[in-house]
């Protein structure tokens, strides 16, 4: 393992910026909903579009049934974000319910 020294993680730290995480739960019209397929097509669209503007950096459908459904990192404040998951099909549809929780992280990274 890399040997990292207190300097060079206090420089680090002091590089990292707010995001927001979403954590994308089934909704109450999950189960139901007479056009759920379509929403969740639209909703995987709009995600695409925030991801092409820069304002989902990154975005992790979760693929188990673990009550979670996906999770979603914003370039934005907790507001942004907030009017962004409100302009959600799928969550206007109550398919999707969301939480939003502020986090830190350095610019730049990514996923391997």
């Amino acid at each position: 393992m890399t040997a990292v020294t207190d300097e060079y993680m206090e420089q680090m730290l002091a590089k990292t910026k707010e995001y927001h995480i979403v954590l994308l739960k089934p909704g109450p019209r999950a189960e139901d909903h007479p056009d759920i397929k379509k929403l969740i097509w639209e909703h995987g669209r709009r995600n695409f579009s925030l991801r092409a503007d820069g304002v989902l950096s990154i975005v992790c459908p979760i693929t188990a049934e673990t009550g979670v459904s996906g999770i979603g990192i914003f370039n934005g404040s907790a507001e942004q974000t907030k009017n962004v998951m409100d302009g959600d099909p799928a969550v206007q549809a109550g398919v999707f319910v969301y939480e939003i929780h502020p986090c830190r992280s350095f610019p730049g990274d990514s996923l391997p």
